[in-house]
């Protein structure tokens, strides 16, 4: 029965979500049940892409991602993969025609984290947050507006923004672990071994000027997915106001969070905002 395999395999998607992103988990149950399963399937494929270019030091990385893109390919193309996460991925990108360029560009750019540690010019940084991030928004954007060609190309620029912002929010968050364990620096132009407040200040700034540009597109979704991505952009939002305020040499000695209670105040707050329609 492909139904109940399918179901099984959205399911893992779901349990991928819940385990890796208690936010996005929070943010994903804000979304209408008709989308909300295939953004679970978008994030457990990309979740799962990234585990193993960042995760896996004790395994040959590049053969399991060989396996891994292997598999990709022939799920797309069979319409089905006995690997329950990308089982559930390619009835997403199926059902909503999600563009293959999209799904191309983000496992370049996981490909390159299997060797590549500095990004030096502004083209390469571009390049590598296109393929991480900005895809990841427009495959989400492909499901908010149910294939609608128009809708997509009208919000597509707020998308790309959106994810952008999300991507270096956790190049920011993750510098220890990025820099100090696994060597890569994403931001040209930054000596990370002198992270200073006047690169910070620069980096927070292009993130602020990323997320005025999706605040605008998120007010033009569909009105049953406007919450949850509301919800996800304040979460950020509040996680890049801790980062403005924690001195750059902490940010290099630990990771940024937001505690569960305020993460539940943001919640509330957005919720207010939402069937008060001013959203």
């Amino acid at each position: 029965m492909k139904a109940l395999f399918d179901t099984v395999s959205s399911d893992c998607s779901k349990l991928v979500t819940k385990s890796y992103s208690t936010s996005f988990s929070l943010a994903t149950k804000m979304l209408a049940p008709s989308v909300r399963s295939h953004i679970y399937n978008i994030y457990g494929f990309v979740r799962f892409a990234d585990e193993i270019v960042d995760s896996f030091h004790d395994y040959d990385k590049e053969v399991l991602f060989d396996a891994f893109e292997k598999d990709l390919y022939q799920a797309l193309e069979h319409k089905i993969s006995l690997n329950p996460i990308l089982n559930a991925f390619q009835h997403s990108v199926h059902q909503f025609d999600i563009d293959y360029a999209l799904i191309a560009a983000f496992m370049k750019s996981m490909r390159w984290d299997l060797h590549k540690t500095q990004y030096q010019t502004e083209q390469e940084y571009k390049d590598y947050i296109y393929g991480s991030a900005d895809v990841v928004g427009l495959m989400c954007l492909t499901v908010f507006v149910k294939g609608d060609e128009k809708e997509y190309n009208r919000l597509k620029p707020a998308a790309m923004a959106l994810g952008s912002a999300f991507q270096k929010v956790n190049f920011l968050r993750d510098l220890k672990a990025d820099f100090q364990d696994l060597e890569r620096t994403y931001f040209p132009g930054v000596d990370f071994s002198q992270f200073d407040e006047a690169s910070k200040k620069r980096i927070i700034e292009e993130i602020e000027n990323d997320f005025k540009v999706a605040l605008e597109g998120i007010f033009e979704l569909p009105h049953d997915v406007r919450f949850g991505v509301y919800t996800a952009y304040k979460y950020y939002s509040k996680l890049l106001v801790k980062l403005k305020k924690t001195p750059s040499l902490r940010i290099q000695d630990s990771r940024i969070r937001v505690p569960n209670y305020q993460k539940m105040g943001v919640f509330a707050k957005s919720y207010v905002k939402y069937h008060l329609n001013l959203l």
